[in-house]
């Protein structure tokens, strides 16, 4: 969904146009295109998808492990998601900014700095992703495609679940790996952990309470001994892999996993569970489908 939205005389025009408060003497008028800075990959895919134009997107993120859609390559490089460059995006001005709510926490107050109007949109799971895709589609006049997205994605869901609803949902522990040798559990709060609660599988440590990520012992997921294991990446993907074989090897209490001693442990495309919601989710969930039910 879209949160925090600041008011601009600008914004303010266009959302009464697009909700039909139209002042009477303007009707005639051309809404002025929106000029915006998005500091994600994950956002800038959004954009694309509604086909919002290259001319409206100013400012890109730079990314070493995603690419920015081909038509918005041309637009200036703002720096990483997690740290945009501040002096960047104040030079460029645009009427809006677009980042991730997963970030809210870092940026909000230094975006309210440099007096630019910011929205972050819910990319944590997939009802969100498309709350805000209804919710631009509005700001950009885009409403048709969006539209057209949001069907796709209930129809396809609909198809999903009617498939595997009489299956047994197995005990899943997703493992987030973090580039220099570390992880953290992912929860039904997370984008990946959304994709598996979806998909029909459980998580064994729940929402987190609200939270993304949590930390827990080794033997503590030993006690909870889920049916199957998930690894992925938040980036640097064959690192993070090859970090994972070792601990696993090296860590003895892996091997009293009934998951590993079943060889239920699965690394999956951090392309498709990532740490944002994104239009990869079906191959995502034919990923799922060979893991969760591979015996039906």
């Amino acid at each position: 969904m879209l949160k925090k939205l600041k008011s601009s005389l600008l914004l303010a025009c266009l959302l009464s146009l697009i909700t039909g408060c139209v002042n009477q003497n303007q009707q005639t008028q051309n809404t002025k295109e929106i000029s915006v800075v998005a500091t994600s990959i994950a956002v800038t895919e959004i954009l694309d998808q509604l086909g919002v134009s290259k001319n409206q997107v100013i400012g890109i993120p730079q990314s070493d492990s995603y690419t920015v859609p081909k038509k918005y390559q041309k637009a200036i490089k703002v720096g990483n998601a997690m740290s945009p460059d501040m002096e960047k995006i104040s030079n460029l001005n645009p009427d809006l900014i677009l980042s991730p709510n997963s970030l809210e926490s870092d940026l909000a107050s230094k975006y309210e700095k440099l007096k630019i109007s910011s929205t972050f949109l819910n990319l944590k799971n997939l009802s969100g992703m498309y709350k805000s895709i209804e919710e631009l589609g509005k700001l950009f006049n885009k409403e048709k495609q969006a539209k057209k997205l949001i069907d796709e994605y209930v129809n396809y869901m609909t198809s999903f679940r009617e498939k595997y609803k009489n299956n047994v949902s197995p005990r899943v522990l997703i493992l987030m790996g973090l580039p220099g040798g570390s992880y953290v559990v992912a929860t039904e709060s997370s984008y990946v952990g959304d994709l598996v609660k979806l998909a029909g599988g459980t998580n064994i440590y729940g929402d987190g309470d609200g939270k993304d990520f949590v930390n827990v012992s080794v033997e503590d997921m030993l006690k909870q001994n889920p049916d199957l294991i998930l690894r992925t990446s938040h980036a640097m993907p064959e690192q993070v892999k090859e970090y994972f074989q070792q601990e696993f090897s090296n860590n003895e209490t892996w091997q009293q996993f009934d998951a590993v001693k079943n060889n239920k442990v699965y690394d999956l495309n951090n392309e498709y569970f990532g740490m944002s919601a994104n239009f990869n989710y079906q191959k995502g969930f034919e990923d799922l489908e060979g893991i969760l039910y591979e015996n039906n």
